[in-house]
């Protein structure tokens, strides 16, 4: 998949993330852009885990279905960076 569609797909996802998740995000186009990256690949990853039974790293690709796995992988990456942050907060 090209960068482009890279871009397209993190800002897509990304958004839609946020958009679902309970509280105040922040960090702007870019962070939602690479919210969205990252969410495909961690999306793209549990996917392959699921269906083949193997972990890989892989990202979703943009279809339907790779929005709905990337938006998935956004949102559990936004639950794994939060429960992280909050630990060392205290």
């Amino acid at each position: 998949m090209n960068i482009l569609a890279w871009v397209i797909l993190g800002l897509i996802a990304g958004a839609i993330a946020k958009a679902i998740y309970p509280g105040n995000q922040g960090g702007g186009i870019l962070g939602t852009m690479i919210l969205g990256i990252i969410g495909a690949f961690v999306g793209g990853s549990l996917y392959n885990l699921l269906t083949t039974g193997t972990i890989a790293v892989a990202g979703a690709g943009l279809s339907i279905g790779g929005v709905v796995v990337a938006v998935l992988g956004a949102i559990v990456a936004l639950f794994i960076y939060y429960a992280l942050t909050r630990r060392s907060a205290l």
